[in-house]
């Protein structure tokens, strides 16, 4: 096995280990999320509470996932404000309103996700290259010149 195949093996294996500990912590705070959106909501129907429900839970997960970075940092805020205006459009009794707006917040924080994985996975793969790179100088430097 080549040595830069290891690295990247191991990159690799923390990167999936970092993302099963996130959401196994996510779960809890989606349960919670879950119940308390559901309670506030009375007068509306189950579809829409549940809707409104799901994209908070998909706000809590982008929170987990993007952390302080500053990768998906803009779409973690739109999705805050478009879950906002759905838990308002709930409470004056607007479910379309709601649901739009629920979509929309489920969507922003679905792009945080992607954008801050997607960084994580450009600095993994930016550290890959960067060990390859200073193993090539160093075999190159240990070996004899063949011509």
């Amino acid at each position: 096995m080549r040595p830069s195949s290891v690295v990247l093996g191991n990159v690799y294996s923390h990167l999936i280990v970092a993302t099963r500990v996130h959401r196994k912590s996510a779960a809890l705070v989606i349960g919670v999320s879950l119940l308390a959106t559901l309670a506030a909501c009375a007068n509306t129907s189950a579809l829409t509470k549940e809707r409104v429900a799901q994209s908070d839970a998909s706000l809590q997960q982008a929170q987990q996932a993007v952390g302080r970075s500053e990768a998906g940092a803009i779409e973690l805020q739109q999705a805050r404000d478009k879950l906002n205006a759905a838990k308002a459009a709930l409470a004056k009794d607007q479910p379309q309103e709601a649901e739009r707006s629920a979509a929309q917040a489920h969507l922003y924080a679905e792009l945080a996700i992607a954008k801050s994985q997607t960084a994580s996975a450009r600095k993994a793969a930016d550290e890959v290259l960067a060990s390859v790179e200073l193993l090539r100088t160093e075999a190159e430097r240990t070996s004899p010149t063949q011509r």
